[in-house]
């Protein structure tokens, strides 16, 4: 096993799918903590029903570079999700649910009246739970993925302070001065990012799991907002490199591999805890 994995770890496309799989992985769980902490997670699952949707308007039209149409389309989705949460007359809930589940009917609504592929099931399929596309990446691609992820980490570190305060009082961090709606609005552009890189990896419905799980696990043994975003960083590093080795030398799914052990490390980060409160 050892020396089947020296061998494909030699191989261009794996490498590339490795740097990409790691990349993805730091960004999620970099603003997971906070959307775990803002009670924001509706805000990820919505966005991710939107990108599927976005990506398949792209496929009906055939663009060449479907980045290009998804990422503008799912970023706006997030603005108007976040202006809509706001109104009084609409609940943020219920905007999520609309829009969500509206772009996910269109998406394959649109898919089954003039996709001209003659495996609908299958890109379907592939779109929602990953595919090998991951395995397939051009060094372009892991340029351009490379790119929006140090964008996301330096932005996060920017901001790091801003981000803290708005994720635990809003209305303190308002009180002081600080422009509680401008760093919102920062978060969910972030989301939406982290959310259309992360479609070739695990897909749009298991896109949450990437952002959920190692926050949730870091919980579990952290009680420091630092502590807990470093633990969640390392966590969701170590599952998808360990999803992905799995995901080769056992051919599964990629992305489904990855969420399974995320699920594997918030189980045993759960029976951690228990056990630690027993001792003490």
């Amino acid at each position: 096993m050892i020396d089947t994995l020296r061998q494909y770890l030699n191989i261009p496309f794996v490498q590339y799918a490795m740097i990409v799989g790691i990349l993805i992985a730091l960004c999620s769980s970099l603003l997971g903590v906070t959307l775990v902490l803002k009670r924001f997670s509706f805000i990820g699952d919505g966005l991710s029903h939107v990108a599927f949707g976005a990506m398949a308007i792209a496929g009906v039209l055939h663009l060449t570079d479907e980045m290009l149409f998804v990422l503008p389309v799912t970023v706006l989705c997030a603005i108007l999700l976040l202006r809509t949460g706001q109104n009084t007359k609409i609940k943020g809930d219920a905007a999520v649910a609309m829009i969500s589940v509206g772009a996910l009917a269109m998406g394959y609504l649109l898919l089954n009246l003039f996709s001209a592929s003659a495996n609908l099931s299958g890109d379907v399929c592939s779109t929602l739970f990953g595919s090998t596309s991951i395995m397939t990446l051009t060094k372009a691609e892991v340029w351009l993925c490379a790119g929006l992820s140090s964008a996301v980490v330096v932005i996060f570190l920017l901001f790091y302070n801003k981000i803290f305060a708005v994720t635990f009082d809003e209305d303190f961090a308002r009180a002081s001065g600080t422009r509680v709606e401008a760093y919102n609005l920062l978060i969910a552009v972030v989301i939406a990012v982290i959310i259309v890189l992360a479609m070739n990896l695990v897909g749009s419905l298991l896109i949450s799991a990437l952002i959920i799980f190692p926050a949730m696990s870091a919980m579990r043994l952290f009680r420091s907002f630092r502590g807990v975003t470093i633990c969640s960083a390392a966590l969701s590093v170590a599952c998808a490199l360990l999803g992905i080795l799995i995901s080769i030398l056992g051919g599964t799914p990629v992305g489904s591999t990855i969420v399974a052990v995320d699920i594997a490390a918030f189980l045993i980060f759960s029976v951690i805890a228990w056990l630690m409160r027993k001792v003490r």
